[in-house]
């Protein structure tokens, strides 16, 4: 099994070798670490050098996160994660977690606590350029959009219109059935992260019965969105076990079938 979300550096995750043990334990063999500011980048790849074979690091800006000493200008923030994929090009599989999040923005409420109020035309400009170094490097996108799932879709339907097709993953995807399609007809090939959430959502149930099986990802986002029955826990990425088994459950299929199906997209997507 492979979660392909998990944040485990930084304040989000305390002990992490005894989390990466106690999922390799539960037979979670591969682990993407996605990143929300250029601390988190580097300490992905460092981490990822300690665990060759088992974690993969990506590396990009969260919409609404930045390093609590870091007072770059959004410029240079994307100079530096340009920087660590040039200089770790053998180790980097990814870009992200990156795009657009108007929750704030549309709620009229702040930003929730660690993150960071970024105006709309702010985070646009970090999408696009994150967008950009992903091409340069023929690397996939990991997507951020909350309540913005249709403005990220308008904005990489405008980047391959420019600049050719592209490739990744609409992370913890919240666009429900009528944008499933949307995005099948980008010129790219873009999967659908689906998290723990599909656990105690039954609407989500029924937006994964419309996923095509061969643009399916599971993921934990670790430490947040645990499944059931470790809601009120710490989530880790042992606990994608119980993703992939209530995919096989809404789907009426085998685990060991959604494994191997879900896996094979993984380690296509992210060249693992």
């Amino acid at each position: 099994m492979i979660d392909t979300h998990a944040h485990l550096t930084g304040n989000f995750c305390k002990n992490t070798g005894k989390v990466i043990e106690r999922s390799l334990k539960k037979k979670v063999s591969k682990i993407i670490l996605a990143a929300s500011n250029v601390r988190e980048s580097r300490e992905n790849i460092e981490l990822a050098k300690k665990y060759p074979g088992v974690l993969f690091p990506t590396v990009g800006i969260h919409p609404q996160q930045t390093d609590a000493e870091n007072a770059d200008s959004l410029e240079r923030q994307l100079e530096r994660i340009g920087e660590l994929i040039k200089k770790n090009k053998d180790l980097v599989v990814g870009v992200g977690e990156t795009g657009l999040d108007y929750l704030s923005t549309t709620a009229d409420r702040p930003a929730p606590k660690g993150e960071k109020d970024r105006t709309r035309k702010e985070q646009q400009k970090l999408f696009e350029g994150q967008l950009k170094l992903a091409a340069e490097y023929r690397l996939p996108v990991i997507i951020h959009a909350r309540k913005a799932v249709d403005e990220a879709i308008e904005t990489v339907n405008r980047f391959e219109k420019k600049h050719g097709a592209r490739k990744g993953v609409f992370h913890c995807y919240a666009g429900g059935k009528k944008r499933i399609k949307r995005i099948l007809d980008l010129s790219g090939k873009w999967y659908f992260g689906v998290n723990g959430n599909l656990t105690y959502d039954p609407g989500l149930e029924e937006v994964l019965k419309e996923i095509p099986l061969d643009r399916l990802l599971l993921e934990t986002d670790s430490p947040f969105l645990s499944p059931v029955p470790h809601r009120e826990e710490i989530n880790e990425p042992g606990n994608v076990r119980l993703v992939y088994k209530k995919v096989a459950e809404v789907l009426k299929k085998k685990e060991k079938d959604v494994e191997n199906l879900v896996d094979e997209n993984a380690e296509r997507l992210f060249s693992i």
